[in-house]
């Protein structure tokens, strides 16, 4: 009675927890057919998508458009025939109209192979058939946008595209030209600037294969020894259990590039640790929030953003993953020091050793699952060879790694399952990509990015920093409800270029807006990763979303401070001013967690609190005289801090 008692808690638990992922996430509320041929159906496709993107990485892809036309249609299709139109529509069984709306979907990629050479030779000037099948594609691509990713993405498409139409009539900077609808449809259907521009570009080779690559590794275990590795190694320290959250969600999060799915599967199993051992439920779920949402800005894979950073300026994806390492490292070091500080405040501590795995033992079982990870590190750092290549034989070497140990042994059929989950994972990313096309090519093709970037400029006027507080207030706007991806490719385009026209590189503009896109996910009022671990924790996800800005603190200051000075990033660095800069800002970030806490040995009044504000910030900002007086600050701190300490020690020995 009793194992059924515990199975039946066990299965309503798992219940709720699909339940704040389908509330939070579009992504999960998928069709679940009963009907085993619909099922077999299914699977045969997503299996061939797979197959055919691994047949592509190995012996090339068809010219451009027909590679990111097949592509877009197979991912329409698998849209239409998982995803209903709506929440009241049966989630067993399939309605016509979706499958009229795949075959349509096929049939838009058809026609462009039907058609390559005329569509070539017309050179930009549509004929009806163009503009029939470029209506009809973008209609697809904003409907199928809408059942996986909500209506925040579609809608700000469906404004862009009206905005090329009728953009003559406005005034101000934002007026243009205006233009006829066949030269808009044909600007994103039949060229490489809309809906098959560099986002689908990048979602159908690197992207694709790494989400691929992540599906493998979660068939393999992968999952579950982050989590055992995490709990071994640091379970039992002060707040164990909130380091667990931090270390097994940012290394998830890095591979599987999905913050929210990354909170319900790895915060189903952390939150309620964290809570077990005293943390109150809104700091547990910021906890995994803003753990989970730090995944995409850790290298080595940072949820696949990264190689659209590297297409998009034309730089080498090494560049940009070493690039992010420190400020990656620093937003992890300012979580974990609030994590061991609350905890020290609050009297918390770990997991007995008894009840925790242990490092070998863990190792033992599982261990050579990161042999995917060092080959993957090996073969994009060191081996010289492309991305796409590099993600093919990390694939493979994945399922001949798990096969090692019995535990994580993959069986045909796992191998299937991973071929379809990889599948099944990549389609939000990609039809999200495919809608972005149409707002970068609405902005490419009107200037709009440009005249945003002016008026950005214009409103900060001269100061830099003013435009920044801009372009980050601007950056956390559009990423609101908006998978990373997008919200990556859409601030590039609208907000970057307002810090470029003010001397800012490239590259570090769009580091900075790349990050204050995805903290989107952490801001109230729209803070959809915040929100689902608050479903979890049952906390308030208002509460928890402002926990987890006070927690994602250093990743507020450290994109400001790399702007001002390149040398976080590592660009054009010695190795002297690197392990100066490094340092420096390590324990300025430690000193953002104390003042953030309000405790260091012992509890801090207000002026320390500002002291130690004030020489974090000194000290993370690399300039020498600032660090200098930064770490002046701090002394002062831990000289009063230590006085307090003792003093109270020896007012406890009297009495």
């Amino acid at each position: 009675m009793k194992k059924e008692t515990v199975a039946q808690e066990t299965a309503e638990l798992e219940q709720g927890h699909v339940e704040i992922l389908e509330k939070y996430d579009a992504e999960s509320r998928f069709r679940i057919f009963k009907n085993k041929y619909m099922t077999l159906l299914i699977s045969i496709i997503a299996v061939a998508f797979s197959l055919y993107h691994l047949y592509t990485s190995v012996f090339g892809a068809p010219a451009t458009i027909k590679h990111r036309a097949i592509h877009v249609a197979l991912v329409l299709v698998l849209i239409f025939l998982l995803y209903p139109a709506s929440k009241k529509m049966s989630r067993s069984r399939l309605n016509w109209f979706d499958a009229v709306l795949a075959v349509l979907s096929i049939a838009t990629a058809v026609y462009i192979f039907v058609d390559y050479l005329g569509i070539i030779n017309r050179g930009g000037i549509p004929n009806s058939m163009d503009i029939a099948f470029g209506v009809l594609l973008v209609i697809l691509v904003l409907e199928a946008a809408r059942r996986v990713t909500g209506w925040a993405l579609p809608t700000l498409a469906i404004l862009f595209f009206l905005y090329a139409l009728y953009g003559r009539s406005f005034s101000g900077i934002f007026r243009h030209r205006g233009y006829e609808w066949d030269m808009v449809v044909n600007q994103l259907y039949v060229t490489t600037e809309g809906i098959f521009g560099t986002a689908v570009g990048v979602s159908a080779t690197y992207i694709f294969l790494f989400i691929l690559f992540g599906a493998v590794l979660g068939r393999s275990g992968m999952g579950q020894f982050f989590n055992d590795f995490a709990l071994a190694v640091a379970g039992h320290t002060k707040g164990g259990p909130a380091k667990v959250a931090v270390m097994a969600s940012g290394l998830l999060g890095s591979i599987n590039g999905s913050a929210i799915a990354n909170v319900v599967t790895t915060g189903a199993f952390t939150i309620p640790l964290m809570k077990k051992i005293g943390y109150k439920r809104d700091f547990a779920g910021a906890v995994e929030a803003t753990a989970s949402v730090g995944g995409q800005i850790l290298p080595p894979v940072m949820g696949a953003a990264a190689f659209i950073m590297a297409e998009m300026l034309s730089i080498p994806y090494s560049q940009v993953a070493l690039a992010a390492i420190l400020p990656a490292g620093l937003y992890y070091l300012g979580i974990i020091t609030q994590i061991h500080l609350r905890a020290s405040k609050d009297g918390l501590e770990g997991i007995k050793r008894s009840e925790l795995p242990k490092v070998s033992e863990v190792m033992k079982e599982r261990g050579h699952l990161f042999l995917p990870l060092l080959f993957l590190i090996y073969m994009l750092f060191f081996s010289g060879k492309t991305i796409i290549f590099a993600a093919f034989w990390t694939i493979i070497v994945t399922v001949l790694a798990a096969q090692i140990r019995k535990t994580t042994r993959m069986s045909f059929k796992d191998i299937m399952g991973a071929l379809e989950d990889g599948a099944r994972s990549a389609l939000s990313v990609a039809v999200a990509c495919a809608a972005v096309g149409i707002i970068v090519g609405v902005a490419t093709l009107t200037g709009f990015g440009l005249k945003l970037a002016s008026g950005i400029v214009a409103v900060g006027g001269d100061s830099l920093f003013l435009t920044l507080v801009f372009t980050m207030i601007a950056c956390i706007i559009l990423g609101m409800g908006l998978p990373s991806i997008p919200t990556y490719i859409i601030t590039a385009t609208m907000a970057a270029p307002a810090l470029v026209q003010q001397g800012v590189p490239p590259f570090v503009a769009h580091m900075f807006v790349f990050y204050f896109g995805l903290f989107a996910n952490l801001t109230p009022p729209v803070a959809l990763a915040a929100f689902a671990a608050a479903g979890i924790s049952g906390g308030s996800p208002m509460r928890t979303g402002f926990v987890s800005m006070k927690l994602a603190i250093a990743g507020f200051i450290v994109p400001f401070t790399f702007v001002y000075n390149h040398s976080l990033l590592m660009i054009n660095t010695t190795f002297i001013e690197g392990a100066i800069v490094t340092v420096t800002s390590i324990t300025g970030v430690i000193m953002l967690g104390v003042a953030a806490e309000g405790y260091l040995f012992t509890k801090m009044n207000w002026l320390l609190r500002i002291m130690a504000l004030a020489g974090s910030i000194l000290m993370i900002t690399p300039n020498m005289t600032q660090d200098v007086i930064g770490i002046a600050l701090v002394v002062i701190v831990f000289a009063i801090q230590m006085i307090r300490v003792k003093k109270q020690n020896a007012m406890s020995l009297a009495s």
